[in-house]
């Protein structure tokens, strides 16, 4: 007779972590749908997540642990026990802790809920670098919300189902997927919502918006300060929100005097019609209006004031803290519940200062994850320290940051440099061992909570046992913690973990079995008032944080344009992809199997180029040869491509030699970082097209 089950799991095929419903049969995965028990998602679930069992059936992911034999990257691998590879592991750590200190050890991760086992076990090693992937994606984004309210971006949430007026600007939240916002913003449009998409081509977001501007590259913050101007000079903002929470108005309306609609149509494109149409509509729609202050906002030099002026924005219409706007997001404690003990708290806190530098050198910058390509400096000047061992968790700097070629010479620097993956990546075959990690699908993790209007506990759980010798984190790092003496972290089993996360809350392991979750709180809970945490209690305009670090709160516009005969790089998402690690996916690969290159009809037709031809696309030395799509669908200044592609590891068949790879067309990319929110500048790139 067949055996049956449903596990309550959490989706790993992209950083959102959807809660899922996994069916098994015989210990087989038969379907996964998303959990239909989380308001929101439906039982839905993304391209991505649906692929997770093509994950698990891939033959050619990493099946045991590996160590380099001969040299970094030439691909020569010797597969040893569970047992080596973690006393190898352990070795190489204490070795460089015994010569160097603890704090001469690097890790970086991908974020996310579950991040409290990784930074306890660095801090159990005596290392304050625990780092992860936002540098190439939301530092300015956080960093922006911290100048003005004295709390980061997750601060406040999204509440899209109650909004009457959302604007995507570098949010594509309809290829990004977020299941439960697509859903929930879907809901709010049919119910009246309105959405406004500003982008520099139209993607899918766009077309599902009532009003799309295509702007041209790199002038998003000129376009923000001029809707703060009209906001102003027309008296369109709230007036109570503002005169009660706002600190320094009058140098803010001074600054953006000269930033008027008619400046802004001479450098985005956008008509100064438009854009006074564009504020009229959202003073209307206030306070329930979102506008999204942007996610992958590694972009541009001025992305932090880009994402500054759209948290301004949002403010200056009241929704800061308003009900389908960006109400303030609860803790456990807002719903008088007590939060998951952490497991950093188990291990003594490290008082070295970070070797990126934020915090002290960088004193305006937030410590938390730090910036990761600045830690790479260090692992080259060993200023202010030596950096001599570098741990990859689930993370590919080699395929996710700029110029692959020149961290790889940061990294030669390095004495030990360890990947803990599930695939094959550019980071895991550049290094001196790979631990196998086990798929999500065939992993548990540690207890996480979720921070939002109605905060909730939830658990990822095995739902099939592992198909070859791999391990889940908690059994990797929690081995590495035992071999090296650290008996705080030495667990022997997730259940002991699970025990010490639930003491005192209220809550016990049984509660999970019925949703996968438990809600914390009553039902949505809408604060009365906003609370900032700046030393005037007030949003800032000016910050005296940044100011005291030379950086200006309020950034002069400054205009910029390709050279002669180029264009502007620019890359992002689609639907069925999430950065480089699922092109090798074959449920994946076979919807989407290479990136094509969009450039502007007008543009492309100059050159003699037909839609299909194939093209060489090429930045400072660095090409490759891939398809042009031609469309009028992209402002004539900038090209795109999807992310991810370009792959060249032979052990990745189907994405080995498909499309051109956006990031190493970045040469010097390193050193181009915004000074105000610590994020690369990725899009400050220009690349030359050509016919084959």
């Amino acid at each position: 007779m067949a055996t049956k089950a449903k596990t309550y799991s959490v989706c790993g095929m992209c950083t959102v972590r959807c809660p899922i419903e996994v069916e098994t049969e015989n210990g087989e995965i038969t379907f996964i749908k998303g959990n239909p028990h989380m308001g929101g998602l439906n039982g839905a679930l993304c391209a991505r997540g649906a692929a997770g069992k093509a994950l698990i059936n891939d033959n050619e992911r990493i099946q045991q642990p590996m160590i380099r034999v001969g040299e970094r990257g030439q691909g020569n691998w010797k597969p040893i026990s569970w047992d080596e590879a973690l006393d190898y592991a352990a070795d190489q750590l204490k070795k460089t802790i015994d010569t160097y200190g603890g704090k001469s050890v690097l890790f970086s991760d991908r974020g996310g809920p579950f991040r409290d086992l990784h930074q306890a076990f660095v801090r159990a090693l005596g290392s304050p670098n625990w780092t992860n992937h936002d540098a190439s994606c939301a530092r300015n984004v956080q960093h922006a919300a911290l100048s003005l309210f004295g709390f980061g971006r997750k601060g406040v949430s999204y509440d899209l189902k109650n909004a009457r007026h959302v604007v995507l600007q570098t949010r594509n939240m309809f290829e990004a997927i977020n299941v439960k916002e697509v859903n929930d913003l879907m809901t709010a449009m049919e119910n009246g919502c309105k959405l406004t998409v500003i982008d520099i081509r139209a993607n899918i977001s766009a077309t599902k918006a009532h009003r799309f501007l295509m702007i041209r590259p790199g002038s998003d913050y000129a376009l923000n300060l001029a809707v703060i101007h009209t906001l102003l000079n027309r008296k369109l903002y709230n007036v109570t929100y503002v005169n009660k929470w706002f600190k320094d108005l009058d140098v803010l309306e001074r600054f953006v005097k000269p930033y008027t609609p008619e400046w802004a149509e001479e450098e985005t494109g956008i008509p100064a019609a438009e854009i006074v149409r564009f504020a009229q509509d959202l003073s209307k729609d206030a306070p329930a209006v979102l506008w999204h202050p942007g996610w992958m906002n590694a972009r541009y030099n001025d992305s932090f004031y880009m994402s500054r002026t759209i948290y301004i924005i949002n403010a200056l219409l009241g929704s800061v803290g308003a009900k389908g706007g960006l109400p303030m997001t609860n803790k456990p404690g807002d719903v008088d519940r007590k939060g998951l003990n952490k497991l950093v708290d188990l291990v003594p806190k490290v008082e070295e200062k970070r070797a990126d530098g934020t915090g002290w050198k960088h004193a305006h910058l937030d410590t938390g994850p730090g910036l990761l390509h600045l830690g790479f400096d260090a692992i080259e000047t060993e200023d202010p320290y030596p950096v001599k061992a570098y741990i990859a968790y689930r993370h590919d700097p080699l395929m996710g940051f700029p110029d692959p070629e020149r961290i790889k010479q940061k990294l030669a620097n390095l004495d030990f440099l360890m990947s803990v993956s599930f695939t094959w990546s550019d980071t895991a075959w550049h290094s001196d061992l790979v631990l196998p990690l086990s798929p999500y699908l065939e992993r548990e993790s540690i207890l996480a909570c979720k921070n939002s209007l109605n905060p909730f506990y939830f658990t990822r759980r095995r739902a099939v046992e592992p198909r070859y010798d791999t391990r889940a984190d908690w059994e990797i790092l929690c081995g590495i913690a035992k071999r090296l003496g650290i008996e705080a972290l030495a667990f022997d089993a997730i259940e002991d973990i699970w025990k010490y996360q639930l003491e005192g809350t209220g809550v016990e392991l049984a509660d999970f079995d019925e949703k996968g979750f438990i809600q914390l709180g009553k039902g949505p809970l809408y604060k009365p008032e906003p609370t900032f945490k700046t030393p005037s209690g007030k949003i800032e305009i000016v910050s005296e944080k940044w100011e005291a670090q030379g950086i200006p709160s309020l950034k002069p516009y400054e205009s910029t344009h390709p050279p002669e005969g180029q264009f502007r790089l620019t890359f992002g998402r689609c639907g069925v992809h999430t950065q480089g690690h699922t092109v090798n996916n074959s449920l994946l690969f076979e919807q989407v199997p290479e990136n094509t290159l969009w450039i502007n009809t007008r543009a492309g037709s100059a050159m003699g180029l037909s839609d299909g031809d194939m093209v060489n696309v090429s930045g400072n030395g660095k090409g490759g040869r891939m398809q042009a799509k031609l469309t009028d669908l992209i402002h004539p200044e900038a090209v795109f491509m999807l992310h991810g592609f370009g792959h060249r590891l032979p052990v990745e068949s189907r994405a080995f030699g498909k499309g051109v790879a956006d990031h190493e067309l970045m040469c010097g990319g390193l050193e181009k970082w915004d000074k105000g929110g610590g994020a690369m500048a990725m899009q400050e790139h220009y690349v030359t097209v050509a016919p084959c």
